[in-house]
């Protein structure tokens, strides 16, 4: 009996690590900004970039500020995809929108969804279903190639409605640097028979955002403006001449190669920018 009794507990304990328990549920009134690991929620550290420093996208930070306090004030909102150049503030973008609508003391939350996690969506959006508060969940650089074109069409049929459809206080924002977030390659399809609809079926998932916003790289005087902006900021003082020097040495001018020289200036002088 007592061998019995300890087989039994072994076969309990292997079922419980198989099935662990249900994650204890989360206050999502408490925090500004949370992550979504496919199973549970937790909150993160947010710290977004001052809406006012974003230089040289002036309509994109505008559309995404209007569109992002619509929803906090229990307005119809869209969902959103940033779409452009790597470096040239998608990410930032979305951030500060949520932290400008946050200061104004509306109740904005932010749920960041990792790409390998777009297959657990229709599950977040079950556990959201009883919250009022309004919330963007936040997908960064979104693509989807080969084997990925599963998840491409489960996220359209999300965005489109249906079974696991959304309240209308949840939106969707993501950041691709495709404008139409998967490859037109015709090589890269599977299926030579019927590529076009393989491809119109892809291209139908960015045509279900609400807004399209494009951001490209900037000219000189852009850069230098946004350098000049951070550096503002922070007490700074900096040559145009130098600025662009150090961005023709990364062969690419936008806002994240603005703010990289800004760290450098910055620690030359021995200060921080906290």
């Amino acid at each position: 009996m007592t061998e019995d009794r300890q087989l039994l507990t072994r076969i309990a304990e292997a079922l419980e690590r198989l099935a662990p328990a249900e994650p204890e549920p989360i206050d999502l009134e408490a925090h500004p900004a949370y992550r979504w690991d496919s199973r549970r929620l937790a909150p993160i550290a947010f710290a977004p970039l001052d809406y006012a420093l974003l230089t040289g996208i002036d309509a994109q930070k505008a559309a995404c500020l209007d569109n992002s306090r619509r929803l906090a004030q229990g307005h119809a909102a869209h969902d959103i995809l940033l779409w452009g150049a790597r470096g040239t503030g998608k990410s930032a973008t979305v951030a500060a929108c949520v932290g400008e609508v946050q200061k104004e003391g509306l109740p904005l939350a932010l749920i960041e969804v990792a790409t390998d996690d777009l297959r657990s969506l229709a599950a977040l959006f079950t556990l959201l279903r009883g919250i009022d508060r309004p919330i963007i969940l936040y997908i960064d650089d979104l693509g989807f190639d080969g084997d990925f074109a599963a998840d491409a069409r489960a996220l359209r049929s999300l965005l489109q409605g249906g079974a696991s459809s959304r309240r209308s206080n949840v939106r969707l924002y993501a950041t691709s640097n495709r404008r139409h977030i998967v490859a037109r390659s015709m090589s890269e399809q599977d299926d030579p028979i019927n590529k076009r609809d393989v491809v119109d079926d892809k291209l139908a998932l960015s045509d279900r955002f609400g807004l399209s916003l494009g951001f490209h790289a900037m000219d000189q005087d852009h850069y230098v403006a946004a350098v000049a902006s951070y550096a503002e900021r922070y007490g700074l003082d900096f040559e145009p001449a130098a600025a662009i020097q150090w961005a023709t040495q990364r062969g690419s001018r936008s806002g994240r190669v603005a703010w990289q020289y800004i760290v450098e200036l910055a620690g030359r002088a021995g200060r921080t920018l906290d």
